[in-house]
């Protein structure tokens, strides 16, 4: 038996016959089973890029006319054991198997995996790779849920999830798993786990954003966010931690528990903030994404410490309605995830449609800006090694590299020293009357002191800050043409030791202030920025590589990265 792969567009959910050649590239892959009429069955994949590789895979539809109008059941364990051929093929870096015409692709009986052979860990499996299994009948949705309540349970740090949604989790699950074995998908999140950072409202949930005091009672509806992930089918399986009201890059609470960063050897180490149960959660790979936000750093900074990916999103690219705030100026959403890839699945979603219009570009022409001032300061040395190892890397395929110094990058940093911070100001402004009640007293120390700090802040610095943060964005309009991004590490070091921080305040602020650094300047001048893993330091912690790019130039920001992950993660 041959099974024969024909091509289509790549953006189609399996509802055409045939279409013309499409390249995609990838080692992972998500599909889709799509019934047709006239009598007959026709089961098509759909490929997306997951971890790149040098090799090109086209393949986008697969017919096996030798099974035309045998059961569901016999087609789908074909598609199985072709999938998981391709995926071992592909990450073997082997050439990918082409007809004359490169128009279509044999594999014979023997290049497929046996179903022993198909049973692959569950722990860190992206999007693609579920969304894979499920299509191919090989698991569904309830399955994947079932695995994902059960890893909550056994997991031995009760500080990750503040929330689980079992019933609701559940229902989706089932609701998804008939939907998928029907053909009819809702999108590439469809059945797939997510956690949300205890600050997204969930219908008939408390709201409490890392806080004992926060009791607004139970939401009337989801936050638009979970609504939109929720119409695309996404499974909400429950809440994670976070810093209180997310006023921290740490990660610490005195309330739930820290999250133990999953990297840590005997003594445990912080997970970054405020996100810091969504960066463990996926890094111990509980569930392939979680939601976070991002106001200076939340995202980026737990995905850096925790080894995953960490992906900010620009202006109002994301909604917000139905999240608690920390800064109205400043605040986004973002997501932390196992790859580009996954993220850029979750982007698409979010837009509400239904596979991503994103595509890869070739790190190749691709313009790399390295700024020379103020990210540099006390940085590590294996953060700076890991850096620059992934820079070469990414020289090596053709990415254009400019080193120069950046003189926004001091006027940010000069005008937060002289006037303060723009994020405390609005911090203090949001928390004013709390402040002011006996119930400040139960708040996290750090926090409550760092948000009395804000109201220390006078009117003609706050007007000084607003008027100068949009001559500042715009002083870079002309770097940002679509091709071009800054890169720096995301961090100057790698997760510290939680003990010294909880027993510490002084200590705290200093390292909350140095971990934030890097982050806060792309925040205030409203960067997207994508932060992927890049090695460890001596001690096996993560380093991270942060690229960034102008506002409103996200998409372009997702496809260059999509581009040079493997790179920067051979670093």
């Amino acid at each position: 038996m041959r099974v024969l792969v024909y091509f289509r567009p790549h953006r189609t959910l399996a509802t055409q016959s045939r279409g013309r050649p499409h390249q995609c590239s990838g080692s992972s892959f998500a599909l889709y089973l799509g019934r047709h009429t006239h009598n007959r069955h026709l089961f098509s994949l759909s490929f997306y890029t997951d971890r790149v590789a040098r090799q090109s895979l086209s393949c986008l539809s697969i017919e096996d006319n030798a099974l035309i109008g045998h059961p569901k059941q016999t087609l789908r364990h074909t598609v199985g054991r072709f999938v998981t051929a391709l995926r071992v093929t592909h990450n073997r870096s082997c050439p990918t198997p082409r007809t004359a015409s490169g128009n279509s692709v044999h594999l014979s009986e023997s290049q497929f995996l046996s179903p022993q052979q198909m049973q692959v860990s569950k722990q860190g499996r992206s999007v693609l790779q579920m969304a894979a299994g499920m299509a191919s009948g090989a698991e569904t949705a309830s399955d994947i849920v079932e695995d994902t309540l059960a890893a909550i349970a056994a997991n031995k740090d009760p500080a990750i999830f503040t929330v689980v949604t079992s019933a609701r989790a559940r229902a989706e699950a089932s609701a998804a798993t008939l939907r998928i074995r029907e053909g009819k998908p809702l999108s590439l999140l469809d059945g797939i786990p997510v956690a949300w950072k205890d600050l997204y409202a969930f219908e008939g949930e408390t709201t409490r954003a890392g806080s004992a005091i926060l009791d607004d009672g139970p939401a009337q509806a989801d936050a638009e966010l979970v609504r939109r992930l929720g119409m695309a089918g996404a499974v909400a399986v429950g809440k994670v931690n976070m810093t209180e009201f997310a006023f921290s890059g740490l990660g610490l609470n005195p309330h739930h528990g820290t999250p133990r960063n999953p990297w840590s050897g005997d003594e445990a180490r912080i997970p970054g903030g405020s996100s810091s149960g969504s960066g463990v959660a996926v890094a111990c790979g509980i569930v392939p994404v979680s939601i976070g936000t991002d106001t200076s750093g939340s995202v980026r900074i737990p995905a850096a410490l925790n080894g995953v990916v960490g992906y900010k999103t620009s202006g109002e690219r994301w909604p917000l309605a139905g999240a608690f705030p920390l800064s109205r100026t400043l605040d986004t959403a973002g997501v932390l995830s196992h790859t580009v890839a996954d993220a850029v699945i979750v982007d698409a979603a979010v837009r509400q449609l239904a596979a991503p219009d994103l595509r890869r570009v070739a790190p190749k022409g691709v313009r790399v800006i390295v700024p020379e001032n103020v990210v540099w300061d006390d940085v590590a040395p294996a953060v700076g090694r890991n850096f620059e190892v992934a820079l070469a890397r990414l020289q090596e395929l053709g990415v254009v590299v400019e080193r120069r110094s950046l003189r926004v990058f001091d006027d940010v940093s000069s005008l937060g020293s002289r006037h303060g911070l723009l994020v405390s100001i609005e911090a203090f402004q949001l928390h004013r009357e709390r402040l002011a009640t006996s119930s400040a007293k139960q708040m996290d120390v750090r926090v409550r002191q760092r948000l009395q700090a804000g109201g220390k802040i006078d009117p003609m610095s706050e007007r000084a800050i607003r008027e100068a943060r949009p001559v500042l964005i715009g002083q870079m309009d002309t770097f940002f043409d679509g091709n071009t991004f800054i890169a720096f590490p995301t961090v100057s070091e790698t997760a510290p030791l939680l003990a010294p921080l909880e027993q510490d305040d002084e200590l705290f602020a200093k390292t909350n202030a140095r971990m934030l650094r890097n982050t806060m300047i792309g925040s205030f001048l409203g960067w997207c920025g994508v932060s992927i893993p890049n090695g460890v330091d001596e001690s096996g912690l993560p380093t991270a590589f942060l690229l960034s790019g102008g506002p409103g130039h996200d998409g372009a920001l997702l496809s260059a990265a999509m581009g040079m992950e493997p790179a920067i993660r051979t670093g």
